[in-house]
């Protein structure tokens, strides 16, 4: 395949082939082409050494690399990385070969990065972001994502934004009244990507399971009749206090891999678009009013707002009519 900055792709050189046997002078496609001459005799002679294969694209690779790393020096490498599990600093001394190379040898026998591995087993004990692998369940209520996003309270009067000016800004950081923490609870299926959130004034157990029985009555409103599976972190409010909620709705809980919250990731998303698109779009007079403006933006979120992950629509787009 050619790369992105290619004169001619297959079908260039085909065109001047088929100009070449409608008896144009090879000048002459040159200049119809944009390309030289000699460019323009090299497809000619491939194609009639080759055929119409010999007009693709090849590996730029060399046929042979005669200052390569021996295969005996390579195994050298992985086995004193498998037993020391040592940096490419230290092997290098010991294999005779230079850090960088060492680094390349780890890399071609997709040995995992020493960050990624247990210092005292050598065994791999955190996720790679390269190796996620992307999915959607196949139905609504299939799968639903929950989690918590952790938002600073707007003072009385508004925050610097309102306040505007640095004098403004300067006798904010002088005042050290302690204004708090919203948590914004927030619930999205996986499949149609409905969501539902509440700013409630704290994180614990049973602020969780009253969540969630909303939620999913919102869910039920707007055709989720069944929600099967619940995927969250590993908080101790959602190891322990959701379990009768879950078992009421016949669901069953789904828990992400630690430091892996990317597992999570279609509700984090959703976090960072409740920032982006509610939380931080305008300047709110007190905390009340971006409470108060959260229920509308979720109706414009569900019903209207165009979702990439689905194709443009909104998420109400894959849900039945209610």
């Amino acid at each position: 395949m050619s790369h992105g900055n290619a004169r001619l792709t297959f079908h260039g050189r085909l065109l001047i082939v088929q100009r070449h046997q409608a008896r144009w002078k090879q000048a002459h496609i040159a200049a119809a082409m944009g390309v030289s001459r000699k460019c323009v005799k090299t497809w000619i002679d491939r194609y009639a050494a080759e055929g119409q294969a010999g007009l693709h694209g090849r590996s730029s690779r060399p046929h042979s690399s005669p200052r390569r790393t021996s295969a005996q020096v390579e195994a050298r490498v992985v086995e004193l990385r498998r037993r020391e599990r040592r940096g490419p600093d230290w092997i290098s001394v010991e294999a005779g070969v230079p850090a960088r190379t060492v680094s390349r040898i780890l890399r071609r026998h997709q040995v995992p990065p020493l960050a990624l591995c247990d210092p005292m087993t050598g065994q791999v004990i955190r996720a790679s972001k390269a190796t996620a692998v992307r999915y959607e369940r196949e139905r609504p209520g299939e799968l639903v994502h929950m989690d918590v996003k952790k938002l600073g309270r707007i003072p009385d009067g508004g925050g610097w934004r309102c306040r505007g000016g640095t004098t403004a800004n300067h006798a904010a950081r002088v005042d050290k009244t302690q204004i708090g923490f919203d948590y914004v609870h927030s619930l999205v299926d996986d499949h149609s990507r409905l969501a539902y959130s509440e700013v409630l004034p704290d994180e614990k157990g049973p602020t969780c399971a009253g969540f969630l029985t909303r939620a999913a009555a919102y869910f039920a409103a707007h055709g989720i009749t069944r929600i099967e599976r619940i995927m969250t972190d590993n908080a101790w409010a959602y190891r322990w206090s959701l379990r009768e909620v879950a078992e009421e709705l016949g669901a069953r809980q789904k828990f992400i891999r630690p430091h892996c919250p990317w597992q999570n990731g279609k509700v984090e998303r959703l976090n960072r678009t409740l920032l982006v698109e509610w939380a931080y779009r305008q300047p709110y007079a007190s905390n009340t009013e971006r409470a108060a403006a959260l229920a509308p933006w979720l109706e414009h979120y569900n019903t209207q707002r165009r979702h990439s992950a689905i194709g443009g629509k909104p998420p109400v787009s894959r849900l039945l009519p209610t």
